[in-house]
């Protein structure tokens, strides 16, 4: 990048926010900015004046490129470049992730969040000596996963003394959540001010009001007028080109501007803007294949466009993107066809590619074959998106109908896989026209019925229902049966759990009617059943049989996968079937067995954690927040699902989080963070149909007021979720009626509501389901046998790690002590109630202890102030994990953050705790 002139006209209160930045760039503290604006507005100008005013740090740039958009890793890459040296300081899975990403070593394909973190590491050891300073100049042009990678490192830089800068054109979802700064046009004395100080004449006031008008203060615009505007126009106030200051205006004169010069420094223009990374050693072979001595370039250096260097460099994006324009299509696919040939095909094999296939005039078989191959490199890079478009190009080029028929099948696979539905839907309406096999026919109609309910959980709108989404998966797995058996099942499951997303507000035969088609399927298996089988079957048995039903079926789902829990590749083989987390942890629910909820959960977070599969880690984070949740560990469950909102964000996925928020804002009788949340979550779920989520709100509205003691909106809400028997969660609900009913003298709603819960705690024959069943036969219950009933609960119980739930009985067991008027013994269980009420963090149920103590006649102490000096979550996360003889590089690689950031927190830890060593922590208290 140039440098800048010493100040920037009219940009004061940007260039104070950029010093801020530069400031605020040390040890301990990371910067993050985006800078957004229209094209000619002055971002990259901003972005000069950055560079030039941060000399004493290290320093690195990519500028975006269009024609480069469609490479895997090209931007990060470019980016990335000056910092290799310090590659062999990561560790081993971070090291090998980058190689491959990057084309320099062969592997198998890395997650694109592994290669993440590999470069937050890489900006981290970067950063160690010396301030960094990134820049991203047009990042709407980078490849998507370049940028993807990039907004990811963006979100978790926390100590590094980096800063990360980027330029985006008006694209609001880019980079969204990221700090930012709109650039708009200059005010009308700057602007006018800029324009006296580049005319060679003095301009007509009203000419000069009308070129201010016309230009709206865009920087670039104002600089071109001498060039674009003849002295006639201005003299005579006759330049009324109305839209000359947008983009396309400007960059149409740098159009004429080019079309001005010798028709040989035009081509050689144009071989610049069509070679997107400026590298002067190809430019210069091609253009001696073009026969074009590299003087010819010279008109364009004098006239400002281009600089010619180790890199090629435009002065502005526009004026490549106008030298690009400026050729006429033969001109284009001749440049391409020149650059083909003069690049490399062993050392960069995707971009001859791609520049071959520009050049094609027509279906070439040849060229369709390399890219081809070149879709299969790009996603053992892990670029899904480059894959999906090299696919989408061979296919165009593939004269063979049924071939092509194939390739599109194959590129909206991948189309799909990097979440452009558009394009799916249209190459699959490619496939569809060729004479495809049943197999691949049947494959079609699958993937088309996915995208579908995708669709309808994404909260697009005119997305079809949730239940609307069933019968064509249905069918999909009628079809795939004895084509692939085993597609056909996955696709049941997607069925079924399609439809226990919609619940309440599908037609509730449609489920049995689902789970009766795969039970028919099941039935014609011989081979041995894997653990999706036996989840598929036991779930279709307990829909059909009612609640009890597929009980053994389930457990040994369960059961078989618990035994390949620490099987990496089984576990990820699960999590990549869609349907399958839901199904797993009902299951789980369904059989009351905390210890298989919690083995699981575990085992997700750390195979997404371990393989770096940061896709799939947000929904593993929630899964084991549900677990820390139930434990009362509600300072953990919130420290991970603040850890998977921040990388769905990163990953720009549907975050799975806010289902967990809203229960853990009820367990902790927070009425107005809940209330919100039941609020909007409501206002998503009616509209898309999602009835799983209608049941789940009325769940935790049930806690939430049963937690303060408004027993009548408890029974209301409880009364509604109860109405349908979502799996998973069913069998709590009937829990929640029948304290609010038992409060509200609604009598024969809680004993029916016990008998449903009969049949489905006593499934398991876990101390979970049994313990809260004695409660709730308690609650029900008089004299001798409501006493022995509560002592039974919280015997049971008191055996599990379900601390919510041992402290609800030991609640309502002092309630119904006191009561019966046995203060001593109230007290006592009174008193083990609101201690661990409080230690958890539930207000609610926690004040509603305080009041049966009191009228117990006990005092009760104030919570004790916080002192300021306990860690947080992340602080007592990594220091647990360092206290279980982790490094640094470990757990930064486990938590997705950099070494360097977990030694900054060890610091922190370590003066809040007062000791001075990791030995230490091992001896010392520091969980939240």
């Amino acid at each position: 990048m140039s440098s800048p002139e010493p100040s920037l006209r009219g940009r004061t209160a940007e260039c104070a926010r950029l010093d801020e930045l530069i400031a605020g760039l040390k040890p301990g503290a990371c910067q993050v900015l985006v800078l957004r604006g229209e094209a000619g507005v002055g971002k990259t100008a901003l972005l000069d004046y950055v560079v030039a005013r941060t000399e004493k740090f290290r320093r690195i740039g990519v500028s975006g490129v269009e024609s480069d958009m469609e490479l895997a890793y090209a931007g990060l890459q470019q980016l990335c470049a000056p910092l290799l040296e310090h590659v062999d300081a990561l560790p081993a899975p971070q090291c090998e992730a980058l190689d491959v990403a990057f084309g320099r070593g062969a592997g198998d394909t890395p997650d694109r969040f592994l290669v993440g973190l590999a470069v937050l590491s890489l900006l981290a050891a970067a950063a160690e000596i010396r301030p960094l300073v990134a820049v991203v100049d047009d990042a709407q042009w980078l490849d998507q996963v370049s940028l993807q990678t990039l907004a990811f490192v963006a979100r978790r830089l926390l100590a590094e003394p980096v800063a990360l800068l980027f330029a985006v054109r008006d694209h609001p979802e880019l980079l969204a959540g990221l700090p930012d700064l709109t650039v708009n046009g200059l005010s009308d004395d700057d602007a006018r001010a800029l324009l006296d100080s580049v005319m060679l004449a003095r301009l007509d006031p009203r000419v000069r009001d009308r070129v201010i008008a016309e230009t709206r203060g865009l920087p670039l615009a104002i600089l071109e007028v001498p060039r674009s505007v003849s002295a006639a126009e201005l003299s005579g106030g006759f330049w009324i080109a109305g839209k000359r200051s947008s983009p396309a205006a400007v960059e149409q004169t740098y159009v004429r501007r080019i079309r001005s010069l010798p028709d040989t420094t035009q081509r050689l223009l144009l071989l610049a803007a069509a070679e997107p990374v400026g590298d002067a050693a190809l430019f210069l072979r091609a253009a001696g294949l073009m026969g074009i001595p590299i003087s010819e370039l010279a008109p364009a250096e004098a006239d400002g466009l281009i600089e010619f260097g180790p890199r090629m460099r435009f002065h502005h994006p526009l004026i490549r993107s106008a030298a690009y324009r400026a050729g006429d299509l033969l001109h284009r696919r001749d440049v391409h066809r020149v650059l083909a040939d003069a690049t490399d095909p062993q050392t960069d094999p995707d971009r001859r590619a791609w520049h071959a296939a520009l050049a094609a005039a027509g279906p070439d078989d040849e060229i369709a074959a390399e890219l081809e191959r070149s879709a299969a490199r790009a996603q053992s890079r892990g670029g899904v998106a480059a894959a999906a478009t090299f696919l989408e190009r061979a296919t165009t080029l593939t004269a063979d109908p049924t071939l092509r028929a194939a390739r599109a099948l194959a590129a909206a696979q991948a189309k799909s896989d990097a979440a452009d539905a558009a394009a799916a839907h249209e190459l699959l309406a490619i496939a569809e026209l060729g004479d495809l096999p049943p197999l691949q026919q049947a494959l079609v109609a699958r993937l088309r019925a996915q995208m579908q309910f995708v669709r309808s959980r994404s909260g697009d709108s005119g997305a079809p229902a949730v239940a609307d989404t069933a019968p064509p998966l249905l069918e999909a797995a009628r079809t795939l049966q004895r084509l692939d058996d085993h597609s056909s099942r996955e696709s049941y499951l997607e069925t079924i759990a399609a439809l226990m997303y919609a619940g309440r507000a599908a037609d509730p035969a449609a489920l049995t009617r689902a789970a009766d088609a795969a039970l028919a399927a099941m039935a014609q298996v011989t081979d041995r059943l894997r653990p999706v089988d036996l989840l598929l079957q036991g779930t279709a048995e307990r829909i059909t049989g009612g609640p009890g039903a597929g009980t053994d079926t389930l457990g040994r789902a369960v059961a078989a996968m618990r035994a390949q829990a620490d099987d990496d590749v089984a576990v990820g083989r699960w999590l990549r079937v869609p349907a399958f987390p839901i199904l797993q942890e009902s299951a789980a629910h369904e059989l009351w067995d905390p210890q298989a909820v919690r083995h699981l959960a575990t085992a997700a977070v750390r195979h997404a954690r371990g393989s770096g599969a940061l896709a799939g880690l947000p929904r593993a984070l929630a899964y084991r927040a549900g677990v820390h949740l139930m434990a009362g560990e509600f300072a953990a469950a919130e420290q991970l699902l603040g850890e998977a909102s921040s990388i769905a964000a990163a990953t720009a996925a549907r975050s799975p989080v806010r289902y967990h928020e809203v229960m853990l804002a009820a367990w902790r009788g927070d009425v107005a963070e809940a209330a919100k949340l039941i609020d909007s979550l409501t206002a998503e779920a009616v509209p898309r149909g999602e009835g799983r989520l209608q049941g789940l709100l009325g769940y935790a509205a049930a806690v939430l007021y049963n937690g303060q003691g408004r027993y009548e909106d408890a029974f209301t809400a409880a009364h509604e979720c109860c109405a349908y028997p979502d799996l998973g969660f069913h069998g709590w609900c009937a829990f929640e009626l029948v304290e609010a009913a038992t409060r509200t003298g609604a009598g024969d709603v809680a004993r029916d509501a016990v008998a449903r819960l009969e049949v489905s705690a006593t499934a398991g024959e876990s101390d979970w389901g049994l313990g809260v069943l004695a409660a709730a036969r308690a609650m029900t219950s008089d004299g001798a046998a409501a006493d022995a009933l509560f002592g039974e609960a919280v015997e049971r119980l008191g055996r599990t790690d379900i601390v919510v739930h041992q402290a609800r009985a030991r609640l309502q067991y002092g309630e119904w002590l006191r009561r019966a008027n046995r203060r001593t013994a109230a007290r006592r269980e009174l008193t083990a109630a609101h201690d661990l009420f409080t230690a958890m963090g539930a207000r609610g149920f926690a004040e509603r202890t305080r009041r049966e103590l009191v009228a117990t006649g006990e005092k009760v102490r104030a919570p004790a102030a916080r002192t300021g000096g306990e860690l947080t979550a992340q602080e007592a996360q990594i220091a647990g994990l360092a206290a279980e003889g982790m490094t640094n590089s470990e757990i930064g690689a486990s938590l997705f953050i950099s070494a360097h950031t977990v030694e900054w927190h060890l610091r922190k830890v370590f003066a809040k705790l007062g000791i001075s060593s990791r030995r230490q922590l091992r001896t010392t208290a520091f969980a939240p």
